[in-house]
């Protein structure tokens, strides 16, 4: 209990609700916005893509680890990184309320993309002030879930208590108050100092500017991690960019599921709000649980079989109508499992990386981990208008989620292979 109580915990609660809120505001969420609007199945899984800003991130992420922001660095390297990061978020967001996507599709794209890039740099920042923090790997661990559970919560409030809000105002000043948050977000940050770790891991290196501290900032973090693991490079970065595809790509399409269902939105927000928060903190709190009684791969397995329980949800909800009980039980499901799938995955590839590369490694990490499912879940509003050209919309809607469900396979065999193989620095045991 004594860890639980540590000031860093409260500190990654609200780093993790910062880094969270704007993920579905121009990821899920958005989509239900534009169906309302009468945008096409199609384009919202093309705009979708903007979501691969948060997969390439890594490309970056040498200058956020290794260089200061001008004027505002001097609050702090990571400080000054974030609160750059956190503006051009609020900022985006306000932009996108302001316009609206009926009839400026593409500019309002555009924005969203900003907000993207934004987001993945915030996210860079705060991954590696998360790992910087911790002194030992249960640390680790504990401010890994609370990471999780501020970051899961944000997703609940933008993907739930916004319907509630859209409900009363509409979307667009939804929007606008969700800006507000962000910007409260931004206020919090600088009342917080520097992880204290992060000076002496970054002594002696060369400066950036130098052809020796260019080449250390962009290959040393590679370098780096394939000589750690060698030969099971390969397998741990396949294992993390499959953990979660079928989450990905059947993403897009749940809300204009709902939309397509008829479900209110007064609806959606409450069984998001009541169940789904309530299941997300079973499930992080679960595998929290499972990590230190069971282990790191344990739990990993785990998450990777009930990961797509989700997919197979949304399937029976498509088949089953507008019904309010299955709603709720879907998103128990969706919540839970994502939840716990979450927390083993960011406790496995925070164990992989290596002191001095930490954002670099980690962006390198987390873009595996999303890259492919972000590219393929684009074609996912194609793929469901395909289906419907021979069938019923909600038949169509329940092959694609079944369908996609079938894509957690060949993860769980690579995890199971991982947890027999364990690669150098990571047992079976956190």
């Amino acid at each position: 209990m004594r860890g639980v109580r540590d000031p860093k915990v409260a500190l990654l609660l609200v780093l993790g609700l910062a880094a969270g809120l704007p993920f579905m505001l121009v990821g899920n969420t958005l989509g239900f916005w534009l169906r309302t609007e009468g945008i096409e199945l199609g384009a919202i899984g093309f705009l979708s893509w903007v979501g691969i800003a948060y997969s390439v991130k890594f490309l970056w992420a040498p200058v956020v680890d290794r260089t200061t922001v001008p004027l505002l660095g001097r609050l702090g390297r990571r400080r000054g990184w974030l609160l750059l990061a956190q503006g051009g978020v609020v900022l985006g967001l306000l932009a996108m309320a302001i316009l609206t996507p009926k009839g400026h599709l593409q500019l309002f794209g555009a924005i969203a993309l900003g907000v993207a890039l934004a987001s993945a740099t915030q996210d860079i920042v705060i991954d590696a002030w998360r790992i910087e923090c911790a002194e030992s790997s249960d640390q680790l661990a504990i401010l890994s879930a609370a990471y999780q559970l501020g970051y899961r919560t944000a997703l609940l409030l933008t993907d739930a208590l916004i319907f509630l809000v859209a409900a009363q105002v509409g979307w667009a000043s939804s929007y606008a108050a969700f800006a507000a948050m962000a910007f409260a977000g931004l206020v919090v940050v600088l009342f917080v100092g520097e992880p204290r770790s992060m000076g002496p891991s970054t002594v002696g290196l060369p400066p950036l500017w130098t052809p020796r501290g260019l080449y250390d900032a962009i290959l040393g973090p590679f370098i780096a991690f394939f000589r750690q693991h060698r030969q099971m490079a390969l397998a741990v970065l396949a294992a993390i960019s499959l953990y979660r595809l079928a989450d990905f790509v059947m993403g897009p399409m749940a809300n204009p599921l709902y939309a397509d269902l008829g479900i209110a939105e007064e609806t959606i927000g409450t069984v998001r709000g009541g169940i789904g928060l309530a299941a997300t903190f079973l499930g992080t709190a679960a595998a929290g649980v499972a990590a230190l009684r069971l282990g790191l791969f344990p739990t990993l397995l785990l998450g990777a079989v009930l990961g797509p329980l989700s997919n197979l949800a949304f399937a029976w909800l498509a088949l089953s109508g507008a019904d309010n009980v299955v709603f709720g039980i879907a998103m128990a499901i969706d919540n839970f499992s994502a939840g716990f799938a979450g927390i083993a995955l960011i406790a496995y590839m925070s164990s992989l990386t290596n002191v001095g590369y930490t954002a670099t490694q980690y962006a390198l990490l987390s873009s595996f981990y999303a890259l492919l499912g972000k590219v393929m879940k684009g074609f996912s509003g194609v793929i469901v208008e395909t289906l419907a050209q021979t069938r019923p919309l909600m038949e169509a809607y329940a092959l694609f989620f079944a369908g996609t469900a079938a894509l957690a396979l060949p993860a769980i065999a690579l995890v199971a292979w991982l947890a027999r193989h364990a690669p150098a620095g990571v047992s079976s045991k956190s």
